[in-house]
């Protein structure tokens, strides 16, 4: 069988305490590269960590390549009455440069998929994706998820 050379192989694990700043440069880098947003550290630090710290927030996946991180994404829960069960919403996603188009996402995807399967009362998996992000829309779409029929509205709830 033909093997592509050029793709190592990516492997994907659960984030642990001691990725907390891998994960803190990929959200701020994710942050400025999609929203031009300059994050707070002294407000984001503390929020992966305690993802981290398994709270019941939710979890990180982390992809590597040859013992490298190249992407993430996060999971956290929301509860439906309606159907008994939980949606995954996919958040914080980010793919380093360098690792795009290479199926680092797909990866974390698949994982993400077979990880709901195995809980067994998982009914969905959805997430955000900005109207301006057609590179994220495409990538999407080619997994098989589909625009909801949903809107999001939000209100700023400030301290």
């Amino acid at each position: 069988s033909m093997t592509n050379q050029n793709t190592s192989e990516i492997t994907i694990r659960r984030a642990i305490g001691s990725d907390l700043e891998t994960i803190v440069d990929f959200n701020s880098a994710m942050a400025r590269e999609t929203e031009g947003k300059t994050l707070d550290l002294g407000r984001l630090r503390p929020g992966v960590a305690a993802v981290l710290a398994d709270g019941g927030w939710g979890f990180y996946l982390l992809a590597e390549i040859a013992g490298q991180v190249a992407g993430q994404l996060m999971i956290t829960t929301e509860w439906s009455d309606w159907r008994n069960a939980y949606f995954w919403w996919i958040q914080s996603v980010y793919v380093i440069p360098e690792h795009r188009r290479r199926g680092v996402y797909r990866a974390l995807d698949q994982q993400v998929r077979a990880q709901a399967r195995l809980r067994g009362n998982v009914c969905g998996v959805r997430l955000y994706v900005d109207r301006r992000n057609h590179g994220a829309q495409k990538v999407y779409s080619s997994l098989g998820m589909c625009p909801s029929h949903y809107d999001m509205y939000e209100v700023e709830i400030s301290e």
